[in-house]
């Protein structure tokens, strides 16, 4: 509770934080704002080259298929390695001011969320145009999915960005393990291709409830299952708490190993 009034106290500065990176992203750029949108799209139209036709695959619209799950998965692996050097590249203001270090973590994930908030909004519409079609009483229940993924993805944040402080390379091994992990989450293939005798093990993933959940919102158009959901809400809790406990413990020393 201690750190929540915390974090209240200081929203104008996450407010700012996630105003300044929102606004630098592509700060310079022609386009600018406009590629929050145009990167999605563009993603999009090589899915449907190589799905569609070169590598064609036996599920319906495989594009479509693989497009509503790779946004999400885009914002998890970025608060699973972007966020890594995030302290690092916040040292001067670590050294010099106090705050709750929280704060940082808080504000890039809520900046990434942002960001898939607005390809989202692309999904749905490609999803719309496509004759595809969306189900109004199955999408009402996307936030409750976006809110889970946030709270997994502030608790692996969390993680990374303080281990890093300490152990520099987990920088480098993060590119490697999100890799892995992505070939491990029912992105580029149905979950029901996954041997039965595997299963608890695949389960394990924390993205795995997720990535189906949001399948099942906006590529079969339907609720997601009640087993889902309570999955995801554990893991997401499991990693919120694991996230808090490691930055908890190791903050207090930010600045020396700065």
């Amino acid at each position: 509770m201690k750190l929540l009034r915390e974090l209240y106290d200081y929203r104008e500065m996450i407010f700012s934080l996630v105003q300044r990176d929102l606004k630098g992203r592509y700060k310079g750029s022609l386009l600018g704002f406009l590629w929050t949108f145009l990167n999605p799209l563009l993603q999009l139209c090589v899915y449907t080259l190589v799905f569609s036709v070169i590598m064609r695959n036996g599920i319906e619209d495989f594009y479509l298929f693989l497009f509503v799950a790779l946004v999400p998965w885009m914002f998890f692996s970025a608060c699973v390695a972007s966020a890594a050097g995030l302290i690092r590249a916040q040292q001067d203001m670590v050294k010099k001011i106090y705050f709750p270090r929280e704060v940082l973590p808080v504000a890039f994930v809520t900046s990434q969320f942002i960001n898939m908030f607005y390809s989202l909004l692309v999904v749905l519409a490609v999803l719309m145009i496509a004759g595809k079609g969306i189900n109004i009483f199955a999408v009402l229940s996307l936030p409750i999915i976006m809110v889970i993924e946030y709270v997994m993805a502030l608790g692996i944040a969390l993680i990374t960005s303080a281990i890093t402080v300490y152990f520099r390379d987990m920088e480098y091994l993060l590119g490697i393990i999100t890799m892995a992990w992505q070939f491990l989450t029912p992105i580029f293939y149905s979950v029901d291709m996954v041997p039965a005798r595997l299963m608890p093990v695949f389960n394990l993933n924390p993205m795995t409830s997720v990535i189906i959940a949001y399948r099942d919102i906006l590529y079969y158009k339907q609720l997601p299952k009640m087993e889902t959901l309570i999955q995801a809400i554990i893991c997401g809790i499991l990693l919120l708490a694991a996230g808090l406990f490691v930055f908890g413990r190791l903050k207090r020393h930010f600045a020396e190993e700065l």
